[in-house]
This record gives structure tokens, C-alpha cells and sequence, in this order.
């Protein structure tokens, strides 16, 4: 789902100016910046300015251009602007595609525009279409391209320069020729550099390379990624169950899943349910935002439930009131920390039952160890304001046992949402805030009342 590449010149600073001729209603000037910038330029100029300004910019995208605009945009803005454009339009935009490109749009068009998008391909495009969106888009089928070359490895490497010659373009990233049999079946991969370093004379058999990473068409999107990153590939080949070649994929298409994944946590740990257009309307965004706020408003609500509790001792200790906070709040920032070392860990497929335990401890120790060196720090700070010793012992044991629960909470709310095949990340940090604060006050406030009044 990515860009392709372009001659052009990126100037990212034009989307300044593509809004003052836009002000000034030059739209010449505006059809003339746009010609210059770069599809993904074009789509992060969209995603920061209001439908208002959107859609007339929109209007005057070159249509040749629009399809890996659209691609480049987030997905809260590409319904936005596919909403702004007739079934003509989207034909062409898609025509201007590859292959798997127009499978990563197409679910977020009609079903007569995408049988209006079918009939513009040719046979051999639409039977290539219908082999991506034969498989789930999170997995390797969903993700391959089609769009390979392959080469038998009974011909010698001159044949196959003269054949690549004949041809013409190469598909984008290819770093190599995939050595297939009369079924189809992969045996290896010739690259372009022993292409063109060895022999013409010498057959492909002998400089194909046989080792290999390959996928099968269900594995997982980030299974795929993770092998990517950790092998630094640049392609690789798609197999059915019979080893039968049926596609390729790019780091281009790689480095998008990875965006995407990203974005996903980010989102999740703020407890959003979905990526939303910046400029959405005020009751799109809080239909976006409400669950996770409703379960914050009820936390919250138990918070001050716990702080009521111990009302009276408040009452006589004016300064727990003051201090009370500092405990939830350094809680919560270390529960934060500990779920994203996990949250990561678990993307990173790093963690598991056998390495449980150990990772437990661990965060354990750190929680302890942190808890003492600030709470150390916080009751000196206590005893110097208030010259009260005991309160300031208090304080310190009230840090550890506050953080101590923090670590707990912050490896134990991910991993059971994982292993109960929950996204980790979704509310986790609404979840560590609001048992952090509950538990730090209940925990200062107890402390005190038992050990001060």
C-alpha cells in the first residue's frame, strides 16, 4: 500500500502556500503547487486542513495522482474524500494502481464502484485481483503483490538478461528473479546482482540460491514484518500449501503494516476506538472517545470514594492531602512505563509463558527498588516541610507498595488481554491510571490512618 516511486522533487513546504493561493483564490496557482508535490505531500496537506479547504484542493488533485493519494491518507480522511468523488473519478484513480493497491482500497468502496473498477481491468489484472482479495488483508496473501518475475533454472543467465531486456520496467523493489518449475512450484531466487556479476554461460541452476525466507498466504501481517525487520529483506516470495509461487511482498508494503501497527497502539493505549479524521465533528469524535472515558468517569468516581473513606483523617492531617497525589501520580507514570516494555514486548513476540516468570520478578525488583530511592526522596522532602517524622516513613513505604502495584498491574493487564486474545494494548493506560490512583490513595491514606492518628 505504498506510494510508488516519482521523479518529482518532494518540497513539503508548498502545503503552506497551496492554502494562501487557496485564500486568495488562485487556483491556478494552486493546480501548479499541487503538480509539484509528492502523493504523500499531497496527503499530509489534506490531513491538516478542515473539509472546508479539503475538498476544493481535493477537487483539483490530478486524477492519475489520486489513487496513491488515497492510499497515502489516513483512513478517516480517505472515506472523506472518496464521499467527494463520482464512480468515473474512482475508476481512474484505481486504474492508475497496482494490483494490490487497488486491494487495499477497494473495501472502503461501494459495490458498484468496484464492479465498475472489475470491468475497466483486463482479464489477467481482474483474475490477479481476485487472487489478493482471495486472501484476509492482514496476512501475506492479503498483502502480496502479483506482479512477479520468474524464470526457469534449465536457461542460462544470458537468456534471462536478454529476456529482462525485452521486457522492459521491472516491477518496484525488485532485487531478484524467482526460479520456478514447469508446476509453478518455487525453488529459489536469482538475484540481480549474480545476474549480473556471473557468468552468461552459466545456468540459473548454479547461481540460484536455495535458502531462502519465504511466506505462506495465511501467515500474519506481522509475522510478516517481523521477519522483514529481522532479516532485512527487501522482498519476498508468497507460497501456497504446494509451495506454488503466488506472489511477492515489498519492504514498501512492510513499512506500511508497521505504520499502521504503530498508530494502532498509540491509539489504544489512550483508549481510542479508532483513528479519527482531525477535523471530524464534534459527535464523531465523541462517539470516538466516549467508551473509554465512561470507564474513567466510574474510576474516577471509585477514586474519590476511596479518598472519602478516610475523610476524617484528612480531616486531622491537612498535609496527607497534599501529598496524597504524588503518590498516585509517580504510580501511574510507572505502571505507564512498565506497560509499554510489555505491550512491546508481546508485538515483538518476546514474551511468553516460560519467560513470564522471570520478566515478573524482575519488575519486581525494579518496582522496589525505584519505590524506596523516591519514596526515600519524597519522605525527606515530607519531613523537611512538615517535621514529622512517621509521616515521612509513611510516605516512603507508601511510594514502594504504590509502584510495587503499579509493576504488577502493568505486566498483568497486558499479557491476560493477550492471552485471553484481546488486543494488550487497548485502555491500558486508562486501566494502570485508574488502579494507581485508587491504590495509591488507599494505600497513603491506610498507612496514615494507622500509623499517625
Amino acid at each position: 500500500m505504498a506510494t510508488r516511486a516519482r521523479k518529482k522533487k518532494i518540497q513539503p513546504d508548498n502545503a503552506q502556500l497551496v492554502l494562501a493561493a487557496l485564500e486568495e483564490e488562485r487556483t491556478d496557482r494552486v493546480r501548479e503547487i499541487l503538480t509539484l508535490l509528492h502523493p504523500a505531500d499531497i496527503a499530509r496537506l489534506l490531513e491538516s486542513i478542515p473539509p472546508e479547504q479539503r475538498h476544493p484542493v481535493w477537487a483539483m488533485v490530478d486524477p492519475e495522482v489520486a489513487g496513491e493519494v488515497l492510499l497515502e491518507v489516513s483512513e478517516a480522511v480517505r472515506l472523506d474524500l472518496i464521499r467527494e468523488m463520482d464512480s468515473a473519478q474512482l475508476v481512474i484513480a484505481a486504474r492508475s494502481l497496482d494490483i494490490d493497491d487497488i486491494a487495499d482500497l477497494i473495501s472502503d468502496l461501494s459495490d458498484e464502484i468496484i464492479a465498475a473498477i472489475l470491468f475497466a481491468l483486463d482479464k489477467q489484472d481482474r483474475q490477479r485481483l481476485d487472487a489478493v482479495l482471495s486472501y484476509p488483508e492482514d496476512t501475506a496473501g492479503g498483502l502480496m503483490n502479483v506482479d512477479t518475475v520468474t524464470v526457469r533454472e534449465n536457461i542460462n543467465l544470458e537468456v534471462v538478461s536478454r529476456y529482462l531486456r525485452q521486457r522492459g520496467e521491472l516491477p518496484e523493489h525488485t532485487n531478484s528473479l524467482f526460479v520456478v518449475d514447469r508446476s509453478d512450484r518455487l525453488i529459489g531466487i536469482l538475484s540481480l546482482s549474480r545476474l549480473l556479476t556471473a557468468s552468461p554461460v552459466a545456468r540459473v541452476a548454479q547461481v540460484t540460491e536455495r535458502d531462502l525466507i519465504k511466506f505462506s498466504a495465511l501467515t500474519p501481517d506481522k509475522e510478516v514484518a517481523e521477519a522483514f525487520e529481522r532479516y532485512n529483506l527487501i522482498t519476498a516470495p508468497v507460497v501456497d500449501e504446494n509451495g506454488r509461487l503466488l506472489g511477492r511482498i515489498t519492504v514498501d508494503d512492510v513499512v506500511d503494516v508497521i505504520r499502521e501497527e504503530a498508530d494502532r497502539e498509540i491509539l489504544n493505549l489512550a483508549g481510542l476506538r479508532e483513528e479519527e479524521d482531525l477535523f471530524a465533528s464534534v459527535w464523531q469524535s465523541v462517539r470516538n472517545r466516549w467508551t473509554w472515558l465512561a470507564l474513567n468517569l466510574v474510576t474516577a468516581i471509585i477514586a474519590s470514594r476511596v479518598i472519602g473513606i478516610f475523610e476524617s483523617s484528612i480531616e486531622k492531617l491537612v498535609a496527607l492531602a497534599a501529598l496524597m497525589p504524588i503518590v498516585a501520580g509517580i504510580g501511574g507514570n510507572s505502571g505507564n512505563q512498565t506497560i509499554t516494555m510489555i505491550v512491546r514486548a508481546l508485538a515483538l513476540g518476546r514474551l511468553n509463558p516460560e519467560n513470564m516468570r522471570k520478566l515478573f520478578a524482575k519488575e519486581i525488583g525494579v518496582s522496589l527498588i525505584s519505590g524506596l530511592m523516591w519514596g526515600g526522596l519524597l519522605g525527606a522532602i515530607a519531613w523537611l516541610l512538615y517535621h514529622n517524622l512517621p509521616l515521612a516513613l509513611v510516605m516512603t513505604s507508601a511510594m514502594a507498595l504504590n509502584l510495587l502495584l503499579a509493576s504488577v498491574a502493568g505486566v498483568g493487564i497486558p499479557y491476560f488481554r493477550h492471552k485471553f486474545g484481546r488486543d494488550p494494548a487497548l485502555g491500558s493506560s486508562v486501566l494502570i491510571t485508574a488502579i494507581t490512583d485508587s491504590g495509591g490513595f488507599f494505600i497513603f491514606l491506610g498507612l496514615a490512618t494507622l500509623f499517625l492518628l
